[in-house]
């Protein structure tokens, strides 16, 4: 399957999306799930309409009510999965628990596009949100998803490395750090703005986007942080 995993803003989305249409195919039917906090069908109609300018395409609306549970049969005859954004932790509690049922609807061919939250719930570990590590400030407060203490969780499984959004724009790559540091996740990488992680069919990982991609590992003193601009090969 591939994977279009984006960090946020919606500038650009066509060429960020470009991978994920390719493996769609023609004219596709997208699932386009939203976490309806009371706005639901307003934000679906925005969504729609920024998937249908970034490709001809038929969005159909997957809207949960917070704390309500994802169905696998909401997909209907979709042949492709938008994750749009909001609050990360309401979308991990959606969708999460049916994750072995969306990734073999997903290993049908079928490709993954997850925006901000949809994109931080798509690994393996799932970096949800929280602002402190031991009581000890690691991004800004405003960042926090709600929560106070970084906070990892299961994710959809569709790959190992943690992912965290909206890096230059909100601080989030203090909020990786700590969490690798603590071993909380075993690396990652913070997501700018314009800026996707594609994972292709055969596992390759690439850069698309006006920003970059910050890979922290761990390392003998600490982690190391490298940063990947769109169209540089990203290695592991």
């Amino acid at each position: 399957m591939t994977s279009v995993l984006i960090g946020g803003g919606r500038d650009d989305l066509g060429a960020l999306l470009a991978p994920f249409f390719a493996a769609a195919g023609p004219d596709p039917t997208v699932a386009c799930v939203v976490i309806d906090e009371g706005t639901g069908a307003d934000e679906f109609a925005e969504w729609a309409a920024a998937l249908q300018a970034a490709a001809p395409c038929r969005p159909v609306p997957v809207l949960l009510p917070v704390g309500a549970p994802f169905a696998l049969e909401s997909l209907d005859d979709a042949d492709a999965l938008f994750v749009a954004g909001g609050l990360t932790p309401a979308y991990a509690e959606a969708l999460v628990p049916a994750a072995a049922s969306i990734r073999s609807w997903l290993a049908g061919g079928r490709p993954y596009a997850g925006f901000s939250a949809g994109a931080a719930i798509a690994p393996v570990g799932a970096v949800v949100g929280g602002w402190l590590l031991a009581g000890r400030p690691v991004c800004p407060s405003d960042a926090a998803e709600d929560l106070e203490e970084v906070t990892v969780v299961d994710g959809l499984g569709l790959l190992g490395l943690a992912v965290d959004v909206h890096a230059a724009q909100w601080g989030t790559l203090g909020r990786l750090i700590g969490a690798v540091t603590a071993g909380l996740v075993p690396a990652g990488l913070a997501l700018d703005n314009g800026t996707a992680l594609v994972v292709a069919d055969d596992g390759e990982l690439s850069v698309l986007g006006t920003g970059a991609a910050h890979l922290v590992r761990p390392a003998a003193s600490g982690v190391s942080v490298v940063s990947f601009t769109g169209g540089a090969p990203l290695t592991v």
